[in-house]
């Protein structure tokens, strides 16, 4: 089981995120600059491709592609030094550790996946056993903000003491990988932890902060109006204990409260008064980051204006 002592810091391969790049880009350009300022080394390899999370969760991408593709992306994070793979996304996170299981633990699909590499003539990406180990090679973004939580407290600009925030820990971060969970994966505390060093007054517990946060890729899509009630159920609960700030660890789970809390609002006849970041954003901001050139709050469906006139003046 992972524990806090053993998150490094060193060699850690910054995992591109299809939907952090093209709906809320201000998620990675916050990591790095949070990143920079911790004196964290990592790196960004133009190599890496999607690791296909949204089509595999949809049946679209089959088993094997997925795992194909991430051995290949294991590959270029072994090749250049950076193989401990630190992901921005929760999806690319529960992908690379599932894709890393089967390809040490499946005998029959590992050499179905290296005979394609060896076809097309790819012998560098040949995966042998073992390769990569899914927990001590594999990270979310926000365990190595969690590991540096004092130097995010001592190098605060702003003091955010009075936001009444609640966090949003993503499902396919402590449900898909339930034992790997920094601390109770019953009641994860990771969000909670970093932004209370910024100051934050965190509501640790609210009625449904478990539950999805509804999005459940194709139920969006296939059954929207259960998809926005259980969203709406959940931003009921926040409402009701108060929070102005929900912040998220996942793109996905950021869409689905952030683009379409206004969508609630009109199809519920509802209003609420709170607004979204995820926790790279927030620490990046307490660090006095630009809330547009680097946070890039600019592409987030509810203004933020209110927020930041409030509280980074």
């Amino acid at each position: 089981m992972k524990t806090i002592e053993n998150i490094p810091d060193r060699q850690l391969l910054l995992f591109k995120s299809c939907m952090v790049g093209q709906e809320y880009p201000g998620v990675e350009t916050s990591t790095r600059y949070v990143f920079d300022r911790l004196g964290i080394d990592y790196c960004i390899n133009d190599e890496q491709s999607c690791c296909t999370g949204i089509g595999h969760y949809t049946d679209i991408f089959e088993g094997l592609t997925t795992t194909a593709i991430a051995a290949r992306n294991f590959a270029v994070a072994k090749r250049c030094g950076y193989p401990n793979i630190t992901c921005l996304c929760s999806t690319c996170y529960a992908i690379n550790k599932e894709a890393c299981e089967v390809l040490n633990n499946n005998t029959e699909v590992r050499e179905k996946v290296n005979s394609i590499f060896r076809e097309h003539g790819l012998e560098d990406l040949v995966y042998e056993k073992d390769d990569m180990n899914v927990r001590t090679n594999f990270y979310h973004a926000v365990e190595i903000l969690l590991s540096k939580a004092d130097k995010i407290k001592e190098q605060k600009k702003f003091d955010f003491s009075g936001v009444k925030a609640a966090a949003h820990h993503a499902c396919h971060y402590y449900k898909v990988k339930y034992l790997d969970v920094l601390g109770n994966p019953e009641n994860p505390q990771l969000i909670d932890t970093i932004a209370a060093a910024c100051g934050a007054d965190m509501v640790r517990w609210y009625e449904d902060r478990t539950l999805t946060c509804g999005m459940g890729f194709s139920q969006l899509h296939l059954n929207k109006n259960t998809s926005l009630q259980v969203t709406k159920t959940k931003l009921d609960s926040l409402q009701k204990a108060g929070v102005e700030l929900m912040i998220h660890m996942c793109p996905n789970c950021h869409i689905q409260y952030d683009r379409y809390q206004p969508v609630i609002e009109k199809e519920f006849g509802v209003k609420y008064d709170m607004v979204h970041m995820n926790i790279a954003q927030f620490v990046a901001l307490s660090m006095g980051a630009d809330p547009y050139k680097v946070c890039g709050f600019q592409t987030h469906s509810v203004p933020l204006e209110g927020f930041l006139e409030k509280y980074c003046q």
